[in-house]
């Protein structure tokens, strides 16, 4: 018999078994879809997270406080960026960048209309005049804060989307009042859907004010802002000389001594997609081994069922012998069976496997509907390999069988 016929024969012998064939393309169709169900989730919720690291833009960066050192001999804590600091590095660097201001003034908050209120899940954030353009945040309706009410603090507000829908469902939210932190703000405008990410809805929760009216919200405790800096320029290529001299002009505001560490640290927007990767390049290898496993469960029970066919078709085996079926053509008829089944097996899988991938990243972040060619090509190889490995010890038993014992085989 020629390949086209070994292949015939072997659909033929699936047809007769049909039950055992879909329990047995089962097995490798969830092994198959856990390998590629994961390492399409990992790639979505890459793609979706790169998209919006990628909104913040490639040419900025961020200054903050350092965070605590700690190791075995000391726990040294730095100070916060004081309001002060934080103008005087603004004036100092916006001849050449644009630099915005803002404090987290308070999380999971609630906040309370006329007739409503949210979840205790809402973000505000103080901000000055460029902190929108900065983060990327585009107004839907309304307007921004005036220079009036950046200067004297007024009580008005900026709010997500996800905030005007909750509070205002029906009318216009612009011109509302709501209600946090013991003040009631006008609602000036309203911010575009951000969407999700990280299970969050990033501007989608978020209120911003005005950053002077925010440094005079009594705070919890009786603690001190802490204010965050994000510069931004036009040209990225220019971005490691500017933030060279940020680093200076920082270290000078923040009187850190010669041969002193920074008390300070800079963080260009990108270098979250470069940390971002090395997660994800640990969670595919995760994912791979978890689903290696399980297709290596699925290649047992593939052989196990082979074995078991072997053993049903012994006579079957022993007539096409004594019609001049050789030992090879034997072999290569089991072992093209068992490479069928887990191709279909196979196809099953990378189809639920894409589903469900998909899915998962889509609770995580809205990516769009990824195919991951390299997973498919990957998972189809490895049903090949699975097949070959699994029916050859079946298929070479059955091609050693004698003919004269077999055709006894009761």
């Amino acid at each position: 018999m020629n390949l086209l016929e070994n292949i015939r024969e072997s659909i033929r012998a699936i047809k007769s078994n049909l039950l055992r064939t879909v329990l047995t393309g089962l097995i490798i169709s969830i092994g198959i879809m856990s390998l590629v169900g994961i390492l399409t989730a990992v790639d979505g919720m890459k793609h979706s997270l790169n998209q919006t690291f990628s909104s913040l833009g490639a040419n900025s960066f961020d200054i903050r406080k350092k965070r605590s050192s700690n190791d075995n001999r000391t726990d040294k804590v730095y100070p916060d960026i004081t309001y002060e600091q934080a103008i005087q590095y603004k004036q100092l660097m916006e001849s050449t960048s644009q630099v915005s201001l803002s404090a987290n003034i308070s999380s999971a908050t609630i906040v309370k209309s006329n007739n409503d209120k949210t979840n205790p899940n809402i973000n505000i954030v103080a901000g000055d005049e460029f902190y929108l353009q900065n983060q990327n945040l585009n107004l839907e309706r309304g307007r921004g804060f005036s220079s009036y009410e950046l200067e004297y603090g007024n009580n008005v507000a900026v709010i997500g989307k996800e905030i005007s829908d909750k509070l205002f469902p029906k009318i216009e939210p612009i011109g509302q009042y709501v209600s946090f932190l013991g003040r009631r703000f006008k609602v000036v405008g309203e911010l575009e859907k951000q969407g999700s990410s990280m299970g969050g809805s990033g501007g989608d929760r978020t209120i911003v004010i005005p950053l002077e009216t925010g440094r005079q919200i009594p705070r919890a405790g009786g603690f001190s802002l802490t204010y965050n800096i994000k510069t931004s320029i036009n040209r990225a290529e220019e971005l490691p000389y500017v933030m060279g001299e940020a680093t200076g002009i920082m270290r000078n505001v923040r009187q850190d001594k010669l041969g002193q560490e920074e008390s300070f640290e800079i963080r260009r927007s990108d270098s979250l997609i470069q940390s971002l990767n090395e997660i994800s390049g640990y969670l595919k290898v995760g994912g791979f081994v978890i689903g290696f496993i399980t297709l290596l469960g699925a290649s047992v029970g593939l052989m196990n069922i082979m074995m078991v066919s072997v053993n049903e078709r012994t006579r079957e085996i022993g007539v096409r012998k004594a019609l001049g079926a050789t030992s090879q053509q034997i072999r290569l008829q089991f072992l093209i069976e068992a490479i069928v089944i887990c191709i279909l097996g196979g196809f099953a899988g990378i189809f639920l496997g894409i589903l469900m991938g998909n899915g998962i990243a889509s609770m995580i972040g809205e990516g769009g509907f990824i195919v991951p060619w390299l997973w498919v090509f990957v998972g189809l190889t490895i049903c090949v390999v699975v097949g070959v490995l699994s029916g050859y010890y079946p298929a070479h038993r059955a091609s050693k069988l004698d003919p004269i014992d077999a055709l006894r085989y009761e």
